[in-house]
């Protein structure tokens, strides 16, 4: 295909704002460590998502894994299979036993109702996903993480810019990690972040950041290498600046796409959630071949048929992988299991034209059976 148009696409400022934003780097030659650009991002993004702290990393994994480490964990984490490869081993990689609650139909999030039955003496934290830019059951996990004194932490990656009942979402848990991977809402090329009230874990994720390095002469700590660099954060700054009217034309995409297929049978669309300033991150749809007609399967073949790239997000689930071959019991999470033999998220970016969006639903539409 010519102009194929694929499941996301980067947003970028003009070349010459980032242009002029890096310029000052050739001056000082300061490219990594902590330098004045990402300070000043973590300044604009402390203001941006209104909260108490933030540090920033060189990916979201990181931040995820990084956070998990810093709250010094043994045991068992409950979270979701419905969720990014990184969410899972995050928790592995730090020596912690994943056990999966199953997901709402509705919100594709931690199904609240089944959490509690999960806890056991060797539970000591909740990792629960943020889906879609949907917003986890944040009062009931908060309730019962108080009940048995655990440890929270959001997996943040898809809510970056949203709120809450009017509080920034990072604002919530012991701590909410962000992604600003080029495919994001908002990207700083590769980057991520860590929002958090303690700052006694603050300063535990930046000696494991950057090496345990106190000073000079000073390793207090055996630490990793997840310093963002200039570059990344100059990126930042620029797309910053922009975010707000990216999201404006995401939400004019999203209202198309739900013009042609809000209502139609054997699809079920994402939910718009009370009290959620939302960020329009995906256009997630769920096919139900008997009422709809057409499997899954049928319709992405046929999109790509047209160069019209879809993605089965998230499929298969983490408790699935290879690498866990054995260790889990996927008819444990049938919710799960169900929505992600069925779910197609459908391109969605802000210059993502009407037109193509028109084209796309008219495919989709000619699926039905």
């Amino acid at each position: 295909m010519d102009n194929p148009i694929l499941v996301t696409r980067s947003s970028m400022p003009e070349l010459d704002e980032y242009m002029n934003e890096i310029a000052d780097l050739w001056e000082s030659h300061w490219l990594t460590n902590m330098g004045p650009k990402h300070k000043l991002l973590q300044d604009e993004l402390k203001k941006f998502m209104e909260v108490e702290n933030i540090d920033l990393l060189t990916n979201g994994h990181m931040a995820l894994e990084l956070t998990l480490q810093a709250l010094n964990l043994q045991g068992e984490v409950i979270t979701t299979p419905f969720t990014f490869a990184s969410t899972t081993h995050a928790i592995v990689r730090n020596g912690l036993q994943p056990v999966f609650c199953d997901i709402d139909p509705v919100t594709f999030t931690m199904d609240t109702e089944r959490l509690e039955q999960l806890i056991t003496d060797r539970t000591c934290a909740i990792l629960p996903v943020h889906v879609y830019g949907n917003v986890c059951n944040i009062e009931e996990i908060e309730r019962i993480a108080h009940k048995y004194e655990l440890k929270v932490v959001y997996d943040a990656a898809h809510t970056f810019g949203e709120t809450y009942k009017g509080k920034g979402i990072g604002s919530f848990g012991d701590a909410s990690c962000f992604s600003f991977h080029a495919t994001k809402v908002f990207n700083s090329i590769e980057g991520g972040a860590v929002c958090f009230k303690d700052k006694r874990l603050g300063e535990t994720l930046y000696e494991l950041k950057n090496f345990g390095i106190h000073g000079p002469e000073e390793v207090s700590a055996v630490g990793a290498n997840a310093k963002m660099n200039e570059f990344c954060a100059s990126m930042g700054l620029c797309n910053l600046r922009h975010v707000e009217e990216e999201i404006e034309k995401r939400k004019k995409i999203v209202e198309r796409y739900r013009d042609w297929l809000e209502g139609v049978e054997g699809l079920q669309l994402n939910v718009v959630q009370k009290d959620v300033k939302s960020n329009y991150s995906y256009f997630p749809i769920i096919i139900e071949e008997k009422q709809f007609g057409s499997s899954r399967a049928e319709v992405f073949d046929k999109l790509a048929e047209h160069g019209i790239g879809a993605r089965k997000y998230f499929y298969p689930l983490t408790s699935t992988f290879s690498a866990f071959h054995g260790q889990f019991n996927v008819l444990e999470t049938p919710v799960a299991l169900h929505i992600s033999k069925r779910v197609l998220t459908l391109p969605l970016y802000a210059d993502l034209s009407m037109k193509d969006v028109d084209r796309i639903c008219e495919i989709i539409m000619a699926c039905k059976g």
